[in-house]
């Protein structure tokens, strides 16, 4: 049977969406997520050595970041996506098998290494494969549901970790999270991937690399698109790491607070899945919806109940929905060849603000509650809605169609 045009870019959108999930699932499935800070503490190690390998882990990725993202311009971005995990699975191993200091900073730069191979690589081939298909359209909603599978995953895991770890200790625990790493690097070996990559020079890695930082320096739409994604990412996924000593200072029962963390997630997840509709917002109502997330979260904070944590898990899915929107804006503005390149630069903003706001975090923190952090750190996405709604000039978000190509 002969497929029409229609069917064979549906056929080729549901085999990429598919396998993608699948990915960013078993990429994010790893129950040594909510145990490994408590297997440091087991091993003997005092909190100035956890803080430092939590530390070694944001500096390898701040250093990795936007070289890996070049050399995803220049070689096959799957084969990155699947070396990715088998590193991140060779860190765990070595948590589990020799328990130290050192195979714990060795096992925090293997992750890290990972986690750059994958970051920006992911989604230039997504991107890519889209447009090949003629469904770049499609971009926000895949793109929101495949965060809402790593957050799926990363819930999935915290529900797991406790039962597993009860009955096999931190060995099977560290099996676990292996075994996803392992069928994740599977997975991707079956993401389509049409791009021809230029391994064999007629393309530097070096050069691709000052052509993306070249890219983002020189075009002012590349680079508003590109800050805008670590002005909305960073003060939320550093808070995120706060929730359950804000939730504990309620004066809720220790078992409770777990709950609730949860329905902080699964709000987060329904956020991501909205980012097919809220495609639509223009630049205003990303606007509104940034400042309307940081008054929830203000207030959420403000108000000291379990009701009020809810409303910041609502600002928190909308922060989300930013993210995945900002992605979207920069994905529609960037060169194809260099796509992997500047991604990872946005990146690269991201950890470097979010080391920030820690910093920042930790020092309010010594004298200030939890919840008053909380509504100081809401403050910024107020700046940004307002300099975000100054500069709005368009009444929708630039179509795929109409980005600037730079020739």
């Amino acid at each position: 049977m002969t497929l029409s045009p229609a069917h064979v870019p549906a056929t080729g959108v549901r085999r990429l969406t598919t396998t993608l999930y699948g990915y960013a699932f078993l990429d994010d499935l790893v129950l040594l997520y909510p145990v490994y800070a408590l297997l440091f503490a087991d091993t003997g190690l005092p909190l100035w050595q956890i803080s430092s390998l939590f530390a070694l882990w944001s500096l390898t990725a701040v250093v990795l970041e936007v070289p890996s993202g070049a050399w995803a311009d220049t070689v096959s971005r799957r084969r990155l996506l699947w070396i990715g995990p088998l590193l991140t699975a060779a860190g765990f191993t070595l948590w589990v098998s020799v328990p130290s200091y050192g195979a714990f900073a060795l096992g925090f730069v293997l992750w890290g290494a990972g986690g750059a191979l994958g970051s920006g690589s992911l989604e230039a081939l997504v991107y890519d494969e889209l447009e090949r298909l003629g469904a770049t359209e499609r971009y926000a909603r895949v793109t929101g549901r495949t965060r809402a599978a790593r957050l799926l995953a990363t819930v999935a895991a915290m529900g797991l970790a406790g039962p597993v770890l009860a009955v096999g200790g931190y060995t099977a625990v560290g099996a676990a999270s292996v075994v996803a790493c392992l069928l994740a690097a599977a997975t991707a070996t079956r993401l389509p991937e049409h791009r021809v990559p230029d391994e064999k020079g007629s393309t530097r890695w070096s050069a691709t690399l000052r052509a993306g930082l070249a890219e983002a320096r020189g075009d002012r739409t590349v680079r508003r698109a590109l800050l805008l994604v670590p002005a909305v990412t960073a003060v939320w996924g550093a808070l995120d790491e706060y929730v359950s000593l804000l939730i504990r200072d309620l004066g809720v029962a220790d078992a409770t607070v777990p709950y609730l963390v949860l329905l902080v997630w699964t709000m987060v997840t329904l956020g991501s899945l909205c980012a097919g509709p809220a495609e639509r917002l223009g630049t205003r109502g990303l606007a509104v919806l940034i400042a309307g997330s940081a008054l929830a979260l203000a207030v959420g904070a403000g108000v000291r109940t379990p009701a009020g944590i809810a409303l910041v898990g609502l600002a928190f899915a909308g922060f989300q929905l930013a993210e995945v929107l900002a992605d979207v804006r920069l994905q529609h503005r960037i060169e194809d060849a260099r796509r992997a390149t500047v991604t990872s630069v946005a990146s690269l903003g991201t950890e470097l603000a979010t080391l920030v706001v820690f910093g920042v975090y930790t020092l309010l923190g010594a004298s200030l509650a939890h919840s008053t952090v909380f509504m100081i750190l809401s403050v910024p996405y107020l700046v940004t809605a307002l300099v975000l709604g100054r500069g709005s000039g368009r009444p929708r978000n630039e179509s795929p169609q109409d980005r600037p190509r730079t020739q």
